[in-house]
């Protein structure tokens, strides 16, 4: 209930009648152990780098947002306009999610974020087709409209063309966050962001396991 729907802990204590204190310390003992019973189900950089292999890979970057917290200004991410931690999204043309990186602050750009593990298993893919916070990485992007002209029409058939290739990436991204945890304000302790993360991650390639 918690992770799915993001339920108040008032009100999942009201449902089972308990005090809202009794469902923290629920949630926060259960979390890791989800996190790490799942974990498996969770590809990790070799699989992903396997499964992109000269292949054409799709990567989109998100926000999952939380409160505000003021000790944690790098939060605030100004694409998106609200506090979150930032990531990718790697999935294969059909949106098929393939990798989703670990949590980084919300004002990190999406070319920060390739750094690591998400440029590792890009880099082995045939092509790579991405938005505009891309450009300059070498991958397919959309052509940005220049400050002193309107886009020339083959320009907007080429944007529609890549955005059309994209569909599929945004649709998964927004399946993932039907685990409404990572698409609602997150409520707990800042410190408690990690676990709920990766609980939440794996259990949705543990889900896609059954099918």
């Amino acid at each position: 209930m918690y992770n799915r729907q993001n339920i108040p802990e008032e009100v999942i204590g009201d449902i089972f009648g308990v005090s809202q204190s009794v469902v923290s310390n629920v949630i926060t003992t259960l979390t890791p152990l989800i996190a790490d019973a799942t974990e498996e189900f969770r590809p990790d950089t070799d699989e992903a780098k396997q499964a992109t292999k000269g292949r054409l890979a799709l990567v989109d970057g998100t926000l999952w947002p939380c409160w505000s917290w003021e000790i944690a200004r790098e939060l605030w991410a100004g694409k998106y306009g609200t506090t979150g931690h930032g990531g990718l999204v790697i999935s294969d043309e059909y949106g098929n999610i393939i990798f989703v990186t670990e949590p980084v602050p919300g004002c990190d750009h999406d070319m920060t974020k390739l750094e690591g593990d998400a440029k590792e298993i890009l880099d082995t893919a045939g092509a790579v087709v991405a938005d505009k916070g891309f450009q300059g990485s070498g991958y397919v992007t959309p052509v940005k409209k220049p400050t002193d002209r309107e886009l020339y029409v083959r320009e907007h058939e080429y944007n529609a063309q890549v955005s059309s290739i994209r569909a599929p990436i945004e649709r998964a991204v927004a399946h993932l966050k039907t685990w409404k945890v990572l698409f609602t304000d997150y409520r707990r302790p800042l410190r408690t962001f990690s676990d709920s993360f990766r609980a939440v991650i794996s259990l949705y390639f543990f889900e896609l396991s059954f099918r």
